[in-house]
């Protein structure tokens, strides 16, 4: 019986292992901790937003659904994809499956080597 049980967790594992690896589903939606989730919405609503470099060449919309998009020059849209946001620390994932990450700090997006301000 405990070998059964075994095989069984060793083929789940494998399966949630390819899924995440073909980024069909996130492990931190599996993995998580115990949270406000009060503070969560809060963290969330500050965050959301448009993000915009001091040039204004780059302009990045966090949407509340837990997308983005971001425009560069004159091409809207140039970027979409998905974002999670862990206390001041942002994940990215664009369509094509590029990934990246920023951090926010004193109301500033570090993001890619640019500096974000949000838009009021």
């Amino acid at each position: 019986m405990k070998a059964i049980y075994m095989m069984i967790s060793g083929v789940v594992l494998s399966i949630i292992a390819a899924l995440a690896m073909a980024g069909l589903i996130s492990l931190n939606t599996l993995i998580k901790p115990k949270t406000n989730y009060s503070s969560v919405m809060d963290t969330k609503e500050q965050f959301t937003g448009m993000w915009v470099t001091k040039d204004g060449k780059i302009r990045h919309e966090l949407l509340p659904d837990g997308r983005y998009d971001e425009a560069r020059g004159g091409k809207k849209s140039a970027y979409q994809g998905s974002y999670i946001i862990t206390g001041n620390h942002i994940d990215y994932k664009d369509d094509t499956g590029f990934t990246a990450d920023g951090d926010f700090k004193d109301g500033v997006l570090y993001h890619g080597g640019y500096i974000f301000h949000k838009e009021k």
